[in-house]
C-alpha cells in the first residue's frame, strides 16, 4: 500500500483517510510545525515512519524545507506551487497577462510615501479592498470606504512592515465588488471536480462582507456553469498547479478570479463529483511514481 504523508492534521486529514485507504493509499500525519526538528546527527528515518509521497508541501516553508530534507519526498503541490499560489499579486499579474478576468488591482511594496498610496487608487473607486500579499484565510483583509480610512489601514501595515523580521512587506489594493457571490472551485489534474458557494449565515451577515469559512461562512455544494468551471481550469493551467482551489467572485455582469489556494481544505465528499477521490488517488500515485 502506498504511504502518503499529509502535512496537516485538520479536517482534510480526517476526510481523506478512509476514501484514500479504499484506493490503496495509507495516510499518516507528517508533523511540520510545533515540534523539534533534528537537523544534524539524526538517526535514519524509522521504516515505520517512511512515506512514498507527500500531500501537500507544508505551509510553514522554513520548517517544510527541513522536513523535506529529512524525508526526501515528492509532493503533490511542491514548495514552488505553494509559493506561487500564496503570492496574491503574482497570481493576479500572471492571470491578467493570460487575459483571464481578475479584479482591478495594484501592489505596493513598503516602504512607500503616502503620495504613492494616494496615486495607486487614482483609477479605483471607493470602497476598496486592502489585503496582505501572502496571508491566508482572509486574515488582515480590510475594506476602506474613503481615503482617510485607507491611509489609516496602511499606517497599521507600515507598523508591521517596520519589523525587520517581517518577510513579505507588500500588500494589494483592489476594487471592491459589492454583493458578489463567492465560489471555491476545486481543480484536480486540470479538471474541475466540484465547487462550493460560501455564504454567511443570516445571524452573521448583517454588516459583514467577507465569506471565509474560517470566519463563520458556510460552504454549500453547487453545480457550477460550464463557463465557471472552464475559468478555474484555465487558472490551474496558467499557474501550473495540479491540485488547486480557485476562488471566483460573480456579480450580475462580471466573473473574476479573486485568489487561489494550493493548500485547499478538502470538504465533504458530497460537495464534489463522484470521481473526486479517484482523480485525487491517480494524481497521488503518479506523483509517487515519477519521483
Amino acid at each position: 500500500m502506498l504511504r502518503l504523508a499529509v502535512s496537516t492534521s485538520s479536517e482534510t486529514f480526517d476526510r481523506i483517510r478512509e476514501p484514500l485507504a479504499d484506493r490503496g493509499i495509507e495516510i499518516g500525519h507528517l508533523q511540520a510545525k510545533e515540534r523539534l526538528i533534528q537537523l544534524t546527527g539524526r538517526e535514519p528515518v524509522d521504516p515505520t515512519a517512511e512515506f512514498d509521497v507527500g500531500f501537500v508541501y507544508p505551509g510553514r516553508l522554513m520548517e517544510g524545507a527541513a522536513i523535506d530534507a529529512v524525508h526526501d519526498l515528492p509532493w503533490v503541490n511542491s514548495r514552488e506551487s505553494v509559493l506561487t499560489s500564496r503570492n496574491k499579486g503574482g497570481v493576479i499579474a500572471a492571470l491578467d497577462a493570460a487575459n483571464l478576468p481578475v479584479p482591478e488591482s495594484v501592489m505596493l511594496s513598503n516602504p512607500v510615501d503616502e503620495s504613492v498610496v494616494t496615486d495607486a487608487v487614482g483609477d479605483l473607486s471607493f470602497p476598496v479592498v486592502i489585503k496582505p500579499n501572502s496571508a491566508t484565510r482572509g486574515v488582515g483583509v480590510a475594506k476602506a470606504a474613503d481615503m482617510d480610512s485607507l491611509l489609516g489601514i496602511v499606517d497599521y501595515l507600515n507598523l508591521i512592515h517596520d519589523f525587520r523580521s517581517t518577510g513579505d512587506k507588500s500588500y494589494l489594493i483592489q476594487e471592491y465588488l459589492p454583493d458578489a457571490r463567492d465560489y471555491r472551485v476545486m481543480v484536480v489534474d486540470g479538471d474541475c471536480v466540484g465547487a462550493v458557494e460560501r455564504r454567511l449565515p443570516e445571524k452573521l451577515a448583517d454588516g459583514r462582507w467577507k465569506h471565509n469559512v474560517h470566519r463563520g461562512a458556510e460552504a454549500t455544494g453547487i453545480e457550477l456553469p460550464a463557463e465557471h468551471q472552464q475559468l478555474a481550469e484555465q487558472v490551474a493551467e496558467v499557474l501550473g498547479i495540479s491540485y488547486l482551489g480557485v476562488d471566483l467572485l460573480e456579480t450580475p455582469d462580471r466573473l473574476v478570479v479573486n485568489e487561489t489556494n494550493a493548500r485547499p481544505t478538502v470538504d465533504a465528499a458530497t460537495k464534489y463529483d463522484e470521481d473526486f477521490y479517484d482523480r485525487l488517488a491517480t494524481l497521488i500515485n503518479r506523483t509517487a511514481n515519477t519521483a
